[in-house]
């Protein structure tokens, strides 16, 4: 995991410049104090972001704080119905059957993530700060609603809704530490899919996650890998929604008229046709308004199994 650190161009890094780690810490509140001390430090976890930007020229962090060893963000706990994440959680803990019987869809995403070595090292906090258009727990934490806790100097924590970080709305403030991912436990089903452009785990060409919540009668969508951030198709979801049968006893699967108007609703929400006057869309971007399109269906089609 780790902050943004400074840009500079592949002219201005130098490469036998390296950056100075500031500190160990052995707890939460040593790491924010650490940041406190150092504002220009960058805090880092697994480094997957963060050292492909470095090797690439394109990242200088002038100082570096370890969250190695802070075992209190590496695991999870329960608390009022929810699932309490620390934010130093690998992809490949998350893999777990443990932990997909608790989270499934947090769990699919995670064992895409990439290659085993990615996987071993990069962390959910570390997908959230990077905020990369393709990070795949992104729509996942977007469908459930996800709730970040950020820790800062003197105890002064707060929340932020993950999608308010995603779009921009909220920035971790000067020695804030993202500390822990609250997520809902909704015992129902939920999915993800993603489709890359080469076989095996990569870099999402699209990617959807599916969740149904059954208290509140609401089927949550949200699509990666197509814009910067996240999309929620709402109107798609409350259209879906208000078809599905949430007391049958037979299950509530829909007809494939409706899971194929639900995909194509997906599709054309997160991928618009032009404006009057505007040029046609390329036969790229077509495409991928036909891969989202498949991939609600399939994930809304799996869910309601």
């Amino acid at each position: 995991m780790s902050t943004h650190a400074p840009q500079a161009s592949r002219a201005q890094a130098p490469r036998n410049q390296g950056a100075q780690l500031v500190a160990l810490p052995a707890t939460l509140d040593d790491a924010v104090a650490a940041l406190v001390d150092t504002p220009a430090a960058v805090p880092v976890a697994g480094g997957t972001d963060l050292m492909a930007g470095v090797n690439a020229g394109l990242l200088r962090p002038a100082a570096l704080v370890s969250l190695g060893r802070l075992g209190e963000l590496r695991g999870w706990e329960y608390q009022d119905g929810h699932a309490l994440l620390g934010a130093c959680l690998t992809h490949a803990r998350m893999s777990r059957p443990d932990f997909a019987a608790l989270i499934p869809a947090l769990a699919a995403a995670s064992r895409s993530a990439g290659p085993p070595q990615v996987r071993n090292a990069g962390t959910l906090g570390g997908n959230i700060i990077s905020a990369a258009a393709s990070g795949d727990t992104l729509p996942v934490l977007a469908a459930l609603e996800a709730t970040l806790l950020v820790a800062g100097p003197e105890g002064q924590g707060r929340q932020i809704p993950v999608s308010n970080l995603l779009a921009g709305v909220d920035h971790l403030r000067p020695a804030e530490l993202l500390a822990h991912v609250r997520v809902p436990l909704l015992h129902a089903p939920q999915t993800f899919l993603k489709a890359t452009a080469r076989s095996g785990p990569g870099r999402a060409l699209a990617s959807v996650a599916v969740v149904l919540d059954p208290i509140r009668r609401e089927v949550r969508c949200a699509v990666g890998g197509v814009a910067p951030m996240p999309l929620r198709p709402l109107d798609a979801e409350r259209w879906v929604a208000s078809l599905v049968d949430w007391d049958g006893e037979h299950g509530r699967a829909l007809a494939p008229e409706a899971l194929t108007a639900f995909g194509d609703y997906v599709g054309l929400a997160c991928v618009p046709d032009p404006q009057p006057g505007e040029a046609q869309l390329p036969a790229g971007v077509l495409h991928v308004r036909r891969t989202v399109a498949t991939l609600a269906r399939r994930g809304l089609g799996r869910a309601l199994r």
